[in-house]
């Protein structure tokens, strides 16, 4: 029989459970988050005029700033729709590193408490948090590669309340799936909704394959998580933002008849119907209709 004192000695030497990392959440709400969408400048009137025209809504004032800490200029322009909204840029010059490349822009509360919080949960910056014309920025990464701009604004906006939530929508292989999740998890404070380890592959084009669908929520919004081998067909993976619609026959006929282009008919996954459009300038966006 083993002593008190030697089964007293194991409990102390035994390593202490680690404690998730506490930080504050700092999000907004989902009409403040923006898919940030890079056009060519001779394209810029014609996706605004395009995306405008599919979703509704309206658009900021168009203007020319720089936006970046290093020498550049670009065009800029919101499109706020009921389906979600859009930061679009028309680089004049060429696009400083390391632009480009994120994905969304998300309004925090507080620039210092977003940037410790965002690495105390395992993201990088890209570079330091830099002023811009209206507030201050920084560019973030994810495990996996997930790049994103955090935003502050000097003067608070105000934007209505969303008519649907869009997704964003992250591709990922398993090799980066759980740490992304347990990352991003924690710092956006995000509920899973649904974790369906034999979704069928061909929501990813993958037709006789299974892959792993991971639905989450958060005051970022909505947010998607496709876990495959990655092997994925055009367009599949180039669709960053998934937007929600009460008719998708219509909505895929306005944006046919602005100038958008189809890439995936319609089909069904359970109850939803989706389709991936892509529209003037390049961008590519998956439009669906139900859960």
């Amino acid at each position: 029989m083993k002593s008190l004192a030697f089964t007293i000695a194991l409990v102390l030497a035994a390593p202490a459970a680690a404690k998730p990392v506490a930080t504050p959440d700092v999000g907004v709400a989902p009409q403040y988050d923006t898919t940030h969408v890079y056009v060519p400048e001779g394209d810029f009137d014609r996706f605004v005029a395009s995306f405008s025209a599919t979703f509704g809504g309206t658009t900021s004032k168009q203007g020319t700033f720089q936006v970046t800490p290093t020498p550049s200029l670009t065009k800029s322009q919101l499109v706020l729709t009921p389906a979600g909204t859009v930061s679009v840029f028309g680089f004049k010059t060429p696009i400083p590193y390391p632009f480009g490349d994120e994905r969304t822009g998300y309004l925090v509360t507080d620039m210092d408490k977003a940037v410790v919080a965002a690495r105390k949960h395992g993201a990088i910056r890209r570079l330091n948090d830099f002023p811009d014309p209206i507030g201050r920025d920084v560019v973030i990464q994810w495990p996996g590669g997930v790049n994103m701009q955090l935003y502050w604004h000097t003067a608070t906006p105000h934007y209505a309340p969303l008519a649907t939530v869009p997704e964003n929508r992250i591709y990922l292989t398993a090799d980066a799936a759980d740490a992304f999740l347990k990352s991003w998890g924690g710092y956006a404070h995000a509920k899973v909704t649904a974790d369906n380890r034999k979704a069928p592959g061909t929501e990813v084009g993958q037709t006789g394959k299974t892959i792993r669908r991971v639905s989450l929520t958060s005051n970022y919004g909505k947010m998607v998580v496709f876990v495959s081998d990655g092997q994925l067909p055009w367009p599949y993976g180039r669709d960053m933002t998934g937007y929600q619609v009460s008719d998708l026959a219509a909505t895929l006929d306005k944006a046919k008849a602005n100038g958008a282009e189809v890439l995936v008919a319609p089909y069904s996954i359970g109850t939803r119907q989706t389709a991936i459009v892509r529209f003037p300038g390049g961008y590519i966006a998956e439009v669906h209709q139900g859960a």
